[in-house]
């Protein structure tokens, strides 16, 4: 059994044996679910791999970077062809 401890902002840090028992890494979340008797139960949170392009969609999103349109992104790719721009 291991023992952690709550920081002053109520946080946790999972030492890295629980973290390689769970298969996690950095950036990677976790599903908590309160159950019976005041516990918790905490499982990796796994994307569903179905197999649809449609999953992938906003994989790469990042906040505050402007989406370009189809339009936009042939023209960019010409213009590399060309020469005209680094890829």
């Amino acid at each position: 059994m291991t023992t952690l401890t709550i920081t002053a902002k109520g946080q946790i840090t999972l030492k890295r044996e629980l973290l390689q028992h769970l298969a996690l890494r950095p950036g990677d979340k976790v599903e908590v679910t309160p159950a019976p008797g005041g516990r918790l139960t905490l499982a990796p949170q796994r994307i569903a791999r179905t197999g649809r392009i449609e999953d992938a969609f906003g994989a790469l999103h990042r906040p505050g970077q402007k989406a370009l349109s189809i339009e936009e992104m042939n023209e960019v790719i010409a213009r590399a062809w060309a020469g005209e721009v680094e890829p």
